[in-house]
């Protein structure tokens, strides 16, 4: 089995209400910032998993995301994944 680094980014889908954002958005031109034409606000969330391979680790993500990590009637998820460093890289060789 390999060992895979998941990023998983959750944000609201397009045309609904994020009150976060919109306040973000707001606070940020109060403050001076001019230019922000929009604020999202979602979540990050970094897993790591045990697969055999890159396209295991991807379709047990996305379960992952399915079943409990995302909101299917509210979000959207996008997926990165990588294979993560031995856990012996960069340790000196004895």
């Amino acid at each position: 089995m390999k060992r895979f680094h998941v990023e998983v980014r959750v944000k609201p889908r397009p045309g609904l209400l994020d009150p976060e954002g919109k306040a973000i958005h707001h606070a940020l031109d109060s403050l001076g910032y001019e230019g922000v034409a929009g604020v999202r606000v979602g979540k990050a969330i970094d897993l790591e998993l045990e697969a055999s391979g890159r396209n295991e680790a991807e379709a047990r993500a996305r379960e992952m995301c399915r079943k409990l990590l995302a909101n299917p009637v509210t979000e959207d998820f996008e997926l990165t994944v990588a294979e993560a460093p031995s856990e012996d890289a960069g340790s000196p060789s004895s």
